[in-house]
């Protein structure tokens, strides 16, 4: 009987066997909190400027949306007196119909361009290396000298565009001195940096695997088929991606804008955020601008979560589930 007890509280017992583990546990917990702090002073950097220069600025912006806060005043509440205002705001409108307008005709066309580049430059040709150079040099001009170089190409007296088309007998357009065609000229002036999308569509149409291009030709399919079939499928989560991005990039659209046309002629390339730019920063109203970024916020956020419910019914994450 006293061995048993002995046993019980003695040396190797439960008793002993329960405080080694909880010095284990004590000592573990020593080390984590050590990990931890570790951890949070090397995060220090990136959290202090999440909170300084993003949260802060958005939360910010925020409240600024509902006053009326011009720059040298200070802000006052205002409640929903600048999107009330925004409703009868022709400006707003013609904006926000430009940008739509722009978006339409820009981003399919960046995004069948670039796959139509990527499908060419996926073939076994000669100087592979300098086309594929070529086709995504234009993505790395930045985008001043772009402007400066599309508003010279483009100027409807010495431009290089009508100058060529006069050799053909035809009289090239005002291109962004027209109402008319601003936008396409916008539009052009986008498409001829595909080539940052074309990289994208390169890389996800070479992951394909081959089986399935040599299983889809013994089984007599032509080269539109495995396209239809098998390449736009298994690369259409690039695709999503480059749509998704590229409506968040035409809607943001504004250094060509400003260095161009700076919205002209007659507000026919007056882009959201340079309408949104003009408001904040030359008439100085600040609250409104702040509302008008927030509306643009909400709409983008719509617009990406109506093309992740579209997505789900043409996406291919995988061979056999969508």
């Amino acid at each position: 009987m006293a061995v048993g007890v002995q046993t019980l509280t003695g040396e190797g017992g439960p008793k002993t066997e329960a405080v080694a583990k909880l010095r284990r546990r004590a000592k573990w917990s020593r080390l984590r909190r050590r990990e931890a702090l570790i951890a949070y002073v090397c995060l220090a950097p990136w959290l202090i400027g999440l909170l300084c220069f993003t949260l802060y600025p958005l939360l910010s912006s925020l409240y600024y949306s509902f006053t009326n806060y011009v720059i040298l005043s200070g802000p006052r509440w205002a409640g929903l007196a600048n999107y009330r205002f925004m409703i009868h705001d022709p400006l707003f409108w013609t904006s926000l119909k430009v940008t739509f307008e722009f978006a339409l005709l820009a981003v399919p066309g960046g995004m069948i361009i670039g796959y139509f580049c990527a499908l060419l430059l996926n073939q076994k040709i000669k100087f592979l290396r300098v086309w594929r150079t070529i086709y995504f040099l234009p993505s790395l001009v930045p985008a001043i000298a772009g402007a400066f170089l599309w508003g010279w190409m483009f100027n409807s007296s010495y431009g290089v565009v009508n100058g060529v088309l006069s050799w053909f007998g035809i009289q090239g357009p005002l291109w962004f001195g027209s109402t008319t065609w601003v936008i396409p000229a916008f539009v052009i002036m986008t498409l001829w940096s595909a080539g940052g999308g074309m990289i994208l569509y390169l890389a996800a149409i070479q992951q394909v695997p081959t089986p399935l291009y040599e299983a889809a030709s013994i089984d007599g399919a032509g080269p539109w088929y495995r396209l239809v079939h098998i390449t736009l499928p298994m690369t259409s989560p690039v695709i999503l991606f480059t749509f998704i991005t590229g409506i968040i990039a035409s809607f943001q659209i504004f250094t060509a804008g400003l260095v161009i046309t700076n919205g002209g002629p007659a507000d026919g390339s007056l882009f959201y955020i340079l309408y949104l730019y003009d408001i904040g920063w030359q008439n100085f109203q600040i609250g409104y601008a702040a509302a008008l970024a927030w509306v643009l916020v909400l709409i983008l956020s719509v617009l990406t979560l109506a093309t992740f419910l579209i997505a789900k019914r043409w996406v291919f994450y995988n061979y056999g589930n969508r």
